[in-house]
């Protein structure tokens, strides 16, 4: 049995719905601040198909406890769709995936719904560094499947912005093990303001490392390398050019493999 809920800002629910292996939800009013979707499981890890906004649509996370994900409002909001979680009728689901669904070759760093607070729901980015804090350059935009990067600054030309921090380093959490060949790299390309990295490096949870070499391209470039198994994979070591300009970003990250089961 699991449930997902709209609690308010002190916690009282406003919409809930639970089931055994489906839940389907429709929450008939305008969110107000503070108000958050939340799914709650308490068993072992396991992978769901979890949609908290129909903007944003579904995603395919392992869940290790509850996951909340907070409506955006304020500065907040300029990293999401303005469609999203926006109006008075919100449609909610979450379901167990499928073994067809889990086991697939797939992009394993994709999640719409990671945030900085969600630790329970995997993957996971964070950073060591984002620009000035702010929404629109905060590590969870390098792993939303939003690849729009010929601009920069609020949706859909969000980033991982690094403040000019040569030390910035950019880490994907699978929360399980998944066997790994291949990484395509989304530069921010809002060329000539931004600059970009003619080398990386891709550190491993096994203690491999594999430097990729890139190029002044708009277009995912792929770093390809011998299948390892991993937890987790960072970005780190990141070689700009010589141009004037002080800043490379990232658009989005993709990391290609399979769940070890």
């Amino acid at each position: 049995m699991f449930s997902i809920k709209v609690l308010k800002a002190n916690g009282e629910t406003k919409f809930v719905g639970r089931g055994e292996e489906e839940v389907y939800l429709a929450a008939t009013s305008e969110y107000e601040e503070g108000d958050r979707v939340v799914l709650e499981y308490c068993g072992e890890p396991r992978y769901f198909v979890f949609q908290a906004d129909d903007a944003m649509g579904a995603a395919l996370i392992l869940v290790r406890g509850i996951v909340e994900v907070k409506v955006p409002f304020g500065e907040a909001r300029r990293g999401y769709s303005p469609k999203a979680f926006a109006g008075s009728c919100h449609y909610i689901y979450a379901r167990y995936a499928s073994a067809e669904e889990i086991d697939a070759y797939r992009n394993q760093a994709l999640n719409v719904y990671d945030s900085h607070e969600n630790v329970n729901s995997y993957p996971h980015a964070t950073a060591n560094v984002e620009t000035r804090n702010e929404a629109v350059f905060a590590a969870r935009n390098a792993i939303d499947g939003v690849k729009a990067n010929s601009a920069h600054g609020e949706w859909p030309y969000a980033s991982w912005g690094i403040n000019r921090n040569p030390e910035a380093c950019l880490r994907i959490d699978f929360g399980h093990e998944i066997e790994t060949d291949k990484v395509i790299v989304y530069l921010r390309a809002d060329f000539p303001h931004d600059n970009w990295w003619k080398e990386i490096t891709l550190a491993f949870s096994d203690g491999s490392t594999v430097t990729g070499n890139l190029r002044k391209l708009a277009t995912g470039q792929t770093i390809a390398y011998e299948k390892r198994t991993v937890t987790w994979v960072e970005m780190k070591n990141l070689v700009k050019a010589e141009t004037e300009s002080p800043f490379p970003a990232l658009t989005q990250i993709e990391v290609y493999g399979r769940v070890v089961r």
